[in-house]
């Protein structure tokens, strides 16, 4: 089940309401629910659905919404609950997938077991995360576009993209010009929705009162500083539109929301459930372990503190090797190594994820590094992309921007994590203070213009 993923300790669109995609099955007919990010509800009569394949209800969805062939490629079917998220292949039977969800929560996820009785999956309609970023935003239909910004938006908002103050505000800016129009001071559409600040900031960002709404029609208290920096962003956001006129179209805010979206590494990927040691601390040494999620996607992984939501650890492929154990009466886990220091030595570093969804990550991480060395033939655009006409299009980036601000979110916090140092002797593994030869594991990505590097280790290793 590639791209499959687990409850990520914050809440998302799995956990608003109690939801089933099935809503009668009889001896031929029955009536399908499929849900889209924005949780508008897309029906579907079909027929003889306990052997329909997900191709054919992704097809029967596509054909509702009028969507154009490349959604094929973007967007896949999910079967989503508060407890475990599964993007479907084109060959899985969504119903019977559903009727063995007890059984994959037993062996995915550690829910007490009321939960897993009580637990229902609904099939959603989203974001295939193997596709790449790269063709994203040479989408022109406005309603794919349309999709991928509510979801987006639906992860920023939960915090399940960590962002920055900036970042947020940035992408707030754009969200109320989609539901408010082009700023206008003291507009009464702002009015009416001054107690919905929660829709264009995270809620840890939102004060609660008057000030934004209020600021907007020019009296009332003074806004707080996330009030302000939106407020500041939806006065400079852009309003050239692509033909040239005063208001740009609806397309062109989605398309720019996704493109600042595209600066997060996160962006697209599958999250997972796990935890991490942390360091010791204090005179007796007590550690204990922290909730993170684990992002996986086409360009690498992302540990990311559940709780404080900033990243802990971010690597591409090309940086770690990895590896999965399931001892037997003891929990699995995931190996990450990757390079780091000690004091400015070099040292191999060793990573414990500790997830009854090791194995899941592990075949996903092996999947996607097997599709960034197939490379992706440049075919005839299709109906929903081409070229850009013009600047305001927006082209594809050839290069991600690069996030370079001081104790930025999206920056690695290594001394956050608990790590083991190692060396190789020949004989066995040591734990050492803090050289390190060959890598543990034998799973890595080979490519040569990689920075994974070998350290040779020194005559003079210091055993801890």
């Amino acid at each position: 089940m590639d791209g499959t993923e687990g409850s990520t300790g914050q809440p998302g669109p799995a956990e608003r309401s109690h939801r089933s995609s099935v809503s009668s099955v009889g001896a031929r007919a029955a009536d399908v629910l499929v849900y889209l990010a924005d949780d508008t509800v897309v029906p579907l009569a079909v027929e003889n659905l306990p052997s329909l394949s997900a191709h054919e209800l992704h097809r029967a969805v596509r054909e509702v919404l009028q969507l154009p062939d490349i959604a094929l490629d973007v967007f896949a079917l999910w079967l989503v609950s508060p407890l475990l998220e599964v993007q479907l292949k084109p060959k899985h039977q969504p119903y019977k997938l559903g009727r063995q969800w007890p059984e994959l929560l037993l062996r995915f996820t550690s829910a007490p077991d009321d939960d897993v009785a009580m637990d229902e999956p609904f099939l959603q309609f989203r974001r295939n995360v193997f596709f790449p970023k790269r063709r994203e935003l040479q989408i022109r239909d406005e309603e794919v576009l349309r999709l991928l910004y509510e979801e987006a938006k639906g992860n920023v908002l939960a915090a399940r993209y960590p962002c920055d103050v900036e970042d947020c505000e940035a992408l707030g800016a754009l969200v109320c010009r989609v539901q408010l129009g082009p700023y206008q001071p003291g507009q009464p559409a702002a009015c009416a929705l001054r107690e919905k600040l929660d829709s264009f900031l995270p809620a840890h960002l939102c004060k609660r009162g008057q000030g934004l709404f209020a600021a907007l029609r020019g009296r009332g208290t003074r806004a707080g500083p996330g009030e302000q920096g939106l407020l500041n962003a939806y006065r400079q956001v852009q309003e050239v539109g692509s033909d040239g006129g005063c208001e740009a179209a609806l397309g062109t805010h989605y398309r720019a929301y996704l493109f600042k979206c595209h600066e997060l590494p996160f962006y697209g990927c599958a999250f997972f459930h796990g935890e991490v040691d942390k360091p010791a601390q204090g005179f007796l040494h007590r550690g204990g372990r922290k909730p993170v999620s684990v992002a996986i996607s086409l360009e690498g992984v992302h540990v990311i503190d559940s709780r404080e939501k900033h990243v802990l650890l971010g690597l591409r492929f090309q940086e770690l090797s990895w590896d999965h154990t399931s001892p037997e009466e003891e929990e699995p886990i995931l190996w990450l190594e990757f390079d780091g220091d000690s004091e400015g030595t070099p040292v191999n570093k060793l990573l414990k994820i500790y997830s009854k969804q090791a194995e899941l990550m592990s075949s996903l991480i092996e999947y996607c590094i097997e599709l960034s060395q197939v490379a992706e033939p440049a075919g005839p655009q299709d109906s929903a992309t081409g070229p850009p006409s013009d600047p305001s299009s927006s082209p594809a980036p050839v290069e991600r921007p690069k996030l370079r601000r001081q104790g930025s979110v999206v920056s690695s916090r290594i001394q956050h994590l608990s790590t083991i140092d190692y060396v190789e002797d020949g004989k066995g593994i040591r734990r050492v203070k803090p050289k390190r030869t060959t890598s543990f594991f034998s799973r890595q990505l080979s490519l040569g213009q990689g920075s994974y590097t070998v350290v040779q280790p020194s005559d003079s290793l210091e055993q801890g």
